[in-house]
């Protein structure tokens, strides 16, 4: 008991180190040469911010020399932050709450000057505004961009000034906002979309080694599919990452030039989410054949063992398909053939372990829990294994003629090499 206990305890443990290192940083790099493509995206949204409001404070300037007033590059900073977010649609609305809570502020802060009443009426007033022009979800962006104007304007400049700066400020974000517009975040949502299989991955390969060596405990099996619930939202976070990326190329210019990856990391996820749906039906039935930790028959730790071999196979193929979605959108084509080979040969060797298990000797009436375990596993295996097979159709990248050929020369030798495997394992056990 105190053993099984145990391993439940670390496989827990190892459970939230690994989700404890994805809320630091989610999609946390596996080595120093990915760090910079990681932090490209937030240092070009940082720069496009700061150059905004600064081409802002200066043509305020030009306009109106030797006052410093920060409405100007303080009213880019939202206009621009606001239209990178969400479809156009939703980005002219962010703006409309914008100039909203901006004009309010300037024209209360001019006549009456900031006291808890006149906030109190900016508040009020913006929010009623937020409603007569049905804002919906953005409703607080309009009380929010009041108080920060607020905050920074001067009690001696003049209603005209203000005025003045902020339609500076609108017009310097709109227009940096399609001249410079905000990237279309394909790598993103790659990674999101790799990140899904290098879960489910890691999930696999901890249920070989478990199964290789002992027979499962009913705490490991609960932690297990724990693990698949992270899973699923790991999954929900890749679906909205996608789903960002078609929405990012409505009328927005580096579409012409950027592909339209979207209908391909969609169908790379569909599949990683059957396959999730085929780890789940293989927990549940370790779940019911679980031990207390003891050990068992030589037939069973046979049959685990060649479990182990299949599962293990079947957690490369998943983490060579997850570098192959990644390098899809790295421009790398030597990775980009490399992770299709592999993830090709892991399914050729999961196949010919797979072939050999359904070969296996097990008579239904001396042991038909055996018989009916090796049934459950190998259908759930076999989904898997359907799902990351690259000569199914796949929507657009994720299957392209120039490597098709490499499934005839890689096949045959994984399997001729799996047999041996299989047959050594055999030996063993007599």
């Amino acid at each position: 008991m105190s053993s099984s206990g145990s391993e439940g305890r670390r496989s827990r443990a190892r459970l939230r180190v690994h989700r404890l290192l994805d809320w630091v940083w989610p999609s946390f790099p596996t080595s120093w040469a990915e760090v910079p493509a990681r932090l490209r995206p937030s240092a070009t949204q940082i720069a496009r911010l700061t150059v905004a409001a600064v081409v802002a404070y200066l043509v305020a300037d030009a306009v109106s020399p030797g006052i410093h007033d920060l409405t100007a590059p303080l009213t880019a900073l939202l206009v621009v932050q606001a239209s990178t977010v969400g479809t156009l649609v939703m980005g002219l609305v962010r703006i409309g709450a914008v100039l909203t809570g901006v004009l309010v502020a300037v024209l209360v802060t001019t006549w009456t000057g900031l006291s808890w009443w006149s906030l109190a009426l900016v508040i009020a007033v913006t929010l009623v505004l937020a409603k007569v022009f049905r804002l919906g979800d953005q409703s607080l962006e309009t009380p929010i961009s009041a108080m920060l104007i607020l905050a920074v304007s001067a009690p001696g400049l003049g209603a005209e000034g203000r005025l003045v700066n902020t339609l500076i400020g609108t017009v310097v974000g709109i227009l940096f906002s399609f001249l410079v517009p905000v990237a279309i975040p394909n790598a993103q949502a790659g990674e999101a979309v790799r990140r899904v299989a290098r879960s489910q991955a890691a999930l696999l390969a901890e249920v070989a080694q478990a199964l290789g060596a002992r027979a499962p405990a009913r705490e490991e099996v609960a932690a297990w599919l724990e693990w698949t619930g992270h899973v699923t939202e790991d999954t929900a976070v890749a679906r909205d990452a996608v789903r960002e990326v078609e929405q990012t190329r409505v009328l927005n210019p580096l579409a012409l030039t950027t592909d339209a990856v979207h209908p391909a990391l969609r169908g790379a996820l569909d599949r990683l989410e059957r396959c999730l749906a085929a780890e789940r039906a293989l927990l549940v039935v370790l779940s019911r054949s679980a031990t207390g930790g003891g050990d068992d028959d030589p037939a069973a730790a046979e049959l685990r063992r060649a479990f182990a071999v299949v599962l293990d196979d079947a957690a490369t193929g998943l983490r060579a398909f997850g570098d192959l979605v990644g390098a899809e959108y790295d421009g790398n084509e030597p990775d980009r053939v490399l992770a299709r080979e592999r993830t090709l040969g892991a399914v050729g060797e999961a196949r010919a372990v797979l072939t050999e298990l359904t070969l296996l000797d097990l008579d239904p009436r001396q042991r038909p829990d055996l018989w009916m375990l090796q049934g459950s596993v190998l259908a759930s295996v076999d989904h898997v294994l359907e799902q990351l097979d690259l000569e199914r159709a796949t929507p657009v990248h994720l299957l392209r003629p120039d490597v098709t050929e490499a499934i005839t020369i890689v096949r045959p030798t994984a399997a001729v090499r799996f047999r041996r495997r299989w047959r050594r394992l055999v030996r063993r056990r007599r």
